[in-house]
């Protein structure tokens, strides 16, 4: 990693987050989905946005096939690369934070020291880490893109789940069986928590 400049000053913003939060009525929040690959983070997260769209919130998802797309598009699945973009994504949903927006993230992030990071990086206050719990099989069973064959077969190196571990959440603030419960009532869940934890109004 290149070094960081000596002279750059952070610039204090007339427009905070809370005059934000005040105009969006809704305070801004980071939703942190993790699991296998195949739990249905992407589809829970985009359907949680959805609702919260309909409901006239700020919200943006980061989907991790996306942002390998671009933003990480020069990283592998090494552990090292592994590891810089998650703190690449932290960084940017800090960022979204800020701006008021509810952002939602859709990754493995397999490792625990990895999504403890990103809670101190973000703020234990504005992390909310959603474990999308799925058996295994399931996950293979949803397999479109054949991954988990190819993993098996040796085609994938460090794939999480079969050659690459994924350590569970030890305290999540949620934890919802994406395997077995409907999506209409994962999204429910969430929008629930959102309400009592009054970040929605």
């Amino acid at each position: 990693m290149t070094k960081k400049s000596e002279n750059t000053v952070w610039h204090h913003a007339t427009v905070t987050r809370e005059r934000r939060a005040k105009l969006n009525k809704h305070k801004s929040v980071v939703l942190w989905f993790t699991g296998l690959s195949g739990a249905g983070k992407s589809t829970l997260a985009h359907a949680v946005e959805e609702e919260l769209y309909q409901k006239g919130c700020h919200t943006f998802v980061l989907d991790g096939d996306n942002v390998r797309h671009g933003l990480c598009g020069d990283l592998g699945f090494s552990k090292e690369d592994r590891v810089e973009n998650i703190r690449r994504v932290s960084e940017i949903s800090k960022l979204f934070l800020e701006a008021g927006v509810i952002i939602l993230t859709a990754f493995i992030s397999p490792f625990k020291a990895d999504r403890e990071k990103a809670r101190n990086l973000i703020g234990d206050n504005d992390f909310i880490e959603i474990y999308c719990q799925c058996a295994l099989e399931i996950c293979e069973q949803r397999d479109v893109k054949g991954l988990y064959k190819r993993a098996k077969k040796g085609e994938i190196k460090a794939f999480t789940g079969i050659s690459s571990p994924y350590e569970k959440p030890e305290n999540p603030e949620l934890v919802i069986n994406t395997g077995t419960q409907e999506l209409e009532e994962c999204v429910d869940i969430v929008i629930q928590y959102l309400t009592q934890g009054g970040i929605l109004s």
